[in-house]
């Protein structure tokens, strides 16, 4: 994974970022390996009083992005900013575990991160996540990628990092945009796209 030393059309096509979260914050990035060659990069922060709690929600969350790839080719994104009122947005993140809380019998659908269960609603063109009962799985342009599934109790850690710079997006602090200046590096979490975003199929057809 490659960092860069611009913020200029880094992160499939983003040409702002609001720098590293801000000081009270502590950040972790992860990665996530689905079916068929589908996986998901991406970042998050909370505020630093909260991390010794046993379990933070999505309203504890202050920065958020993911980035979806199939094959290595990217496919889509989704940051909290973009998060509107019929967003569905559920997260649960163990902090002492450096972790992403996975299905269990207490936790029937610990991630939805713009997909709910049925994995439909993350929009036109849009990108999603989900664990639920049947899988962990994505979701891309409206529909469920089914070849994506992997086991819904299998683990997700997430490894802190203090560096990591979140695209302009990803939070919700107004304080924390334009903070970086055109020095600012991408996290390596967040590898530059040379090629616009496109549909698996589309990418599978070029090889």
């Amino acid at each position: 994974m490659t960092g860069l030393n611009t913020c200029a059309g880094a992160v499939l096509g983003l040409a702002l970022c609001s720098g590293a979260a801000m000081a009270a914050d502590l950040s972790w990035r992860f990665e996530w390996q689905g079916g068929d060659g589908y996986e998901m990069r991406g970042a998050l922060a909370i505020d630093a009083a909260l991390a010794e709690r046993e379990r933070v929600f999505g309203e504890d969350v202050e920065c958020f992005v993911v980035e979806g790839y199939h094959e290595g080719e990217p496919i889509g994104r989704w940051a909290l900013g973009m998060k509107t009122e019929d967003t569905t947005w559920s997260l649960t993140f163990l902090p002492q575990q450096n972790a992403f809380e996975v299905f269990g019998p207490q936790s029937l659908m610990p991630q939805a991160w713009n997909m709910d269960g049925f994995g439909t609603d993350c929009g036109r063109d849009g990108f999603g996540f989900n664990i639920g009962n049947a899988a962990q799985d994505l979701c891309l342009d409206g529909r469920l990628l089914v070849a994506s599934q992997v086991p819904p109790a299998r683990p997700f850690p997430a490894v802190p990092d203090p560096s990591v710079k979140f695209p302009a997006d990803a939070c919700l602090a107004p304080a924390l945009l334009g903070q970086a200046g055109p020095e600012a590096v991408l996290p390596a979490s967040f590898p530059v796209a040379s090629r616009a975003i496109r549909r698996p199929e589309a990418a599978a057809a070029e090889r």
